[in-house]
């Protein structure tokens, strides 16, 4: 499969791309932990069937130290018991903050109320701010079809 566009040669496509890439990187110095902004991007990926996205995020969470067990999880959170309820409540807002089209109201009080209950303000506007991004980065990928699989820990860094 090849990718519709050359995202990562074509000079407009390097400006969009810095210009995410920076929202991406004031996220990731942020407060929040980075275990979870793994888990948040893993998961929103999976939700958005991109696979280019779910293919780098699992193998760098991977080398940051994730588990498998964890990782193959990711998908089935709600049932899993390997998650903090921290880490729950991150993996809720990411699930529904990806799902806004799909549901009538948008993020509920209930999930937001959790979510503030494990962050704080910092790290709630990085939380909102991950999952801006990482929904950016995954309807790039999607709508350009970039193929999955290849992607080396550390090629974009």
């Amino acid at each position: 499969m090849d990718a519709r566009l050359d995202f990562f040669g074509n000079s407009l496509a390097g400006k969009v791309l810095r210009h995410i890439n920076s929202a991406n990187k004031a996220v990731s110095e942020s407060g929040l932990p980075a275990t979870t902004q793994e888990l948040v991007k893993l998961r929103a990926s999976q939700i958005n069937g991109c696979g280019f996205c779910t293919d780098m995020h699992s193998k760098d969470a991977t080398l940051a130290g994730e588990t498998p067990v964890r990782l193959n999880l990711v998908a089935a959170w709600r049932e899993a018991t390997v998650f903090t309820e921290a880490e729950r409540a991150a993996l809720e807002l990411a699930e529904q903050g990806t799902r806004i089209a799909d549901a009538a109201g948008g993020v509920t009080d209930e999930a937001w109320a959790n979510a503030a209950k494990h962050y704080d303000e910092d790290q709630l506007v990085a939380l909102v701010s991950l999952i801006a991004v990482i929904n950016a980065y995954n309807r790039v990928n999607v709508l350009n079809q970039q193929p999955a699989g290849g992607y080396e820990p550390g090629q974009f860094g």
